[in-house]
């Protein structure tokens, strides 16, 4: 263990991964989600994808824990659950195609991914439909499947959540808790594909500290009454994580 923290403490880029996990609680803090847009392109620039995702999964677990209780109370519920049923569905195949690719086209797909979830937001490219069980289903299995893919789940439920009619305060709840339960369904089947080891353990458990630092300065931000600025300053905080992970700056 002592070798193990020395190693992770000398890791080249390791204030980027803290600065990147303290900009990504903030965001998660008053605006439900976001980490892992924000997190992922700045961390696979600088350790392996299967890291980066180990790393987001740890750190992602102290983050938020601040605020789950307040989530749980304005949640809904039942779509919650068939979120999660229908994730664990496609999450191990998700994983399996991320371990057929190269970091560099992971970057890239991450990248993309995030790009194109900002724009679909900000063009208003929403469902605008009723929100019944069959299509919560539906979102839950393509969330668990680009989850276990490119450790983002966020987008098919961002965009599904962002449509609804439902108060700010039940969107931001049902997005967080989502995001919180979905990292032990990742690290339960990241573990049992035996592909846990310690170091990025341990380095999530150090990120988690400015994770927790920036979740509660962002949960502090948050008001319901500004709901579209918070909005706004996650898109925008999103994109620009987003464009750092791409080619022209290599």
């Amino acid at each position: 263990m002592p070798d193990t923290l020395a190693q992770v403490l000398a890791l080249p880029g390791l204030g980027w991964l803290i600065a990147a996990a303290f900009l990504a609680g903030t965001v998660r803090g008053f605006s439900g989600f976001g980490t892992a847009m924000v997190y992922l392109p700045v961390a696979a620039q600088v350790i392996s994808p299967l890291w980066a995702i180990v790393t987001l999964v740890v750190m992602d677990v102290f983050g938020p824990l601040p605020i789950v209780r307040r989530a749980a109370r304005d949640a809904n519920r039942g779509d919650l659950a068939r979120l999660l049923v229908a994730t664990l569905c496609l999450l191990p195949l998700g994983l399996a195609t991320l371990a057929a690719v190269s970091p560099d086209i992971y970057r890239y797909a991450l990248s993309t991914v995030s790009l194109t979830l900002v724009a679909c937001l900000a063009l208003g490219l929403r469902y605008q439909g009723a929100l019944r069980p069959p299509m919560v289903y539906a979102i839950g299995c393509a969330a668990g499947f680009l989850g276990g893919l490119v450790g983002v789940p966020g987008p098919p439920v961002i965009l599904f959540y962002m449509a609804s009619t439902l108060p700010v305060q039940v969107v931001r709840a049902n997005v967080l808790l989502y995001l919180f339960l979905f990292d032990f369904l990742l690290l339960m089947v990241i573990g049992l594909r035996g592909e846990l080891s310690l170091s990025p353990i341990v380095l999530g458990l150090i990120l988690a500290v400015p994770n927790v630092l920036g979740n509660l300065l962002g949960a502090r931000l948050f008001d319901p009454a500004r709901a579209g600025l918070y909005r706004a300053v996650a898109y925008a905080i999103v994109a620009a994580s987003a464009l750092a992970g791409l080619p022209p700056w290599d």
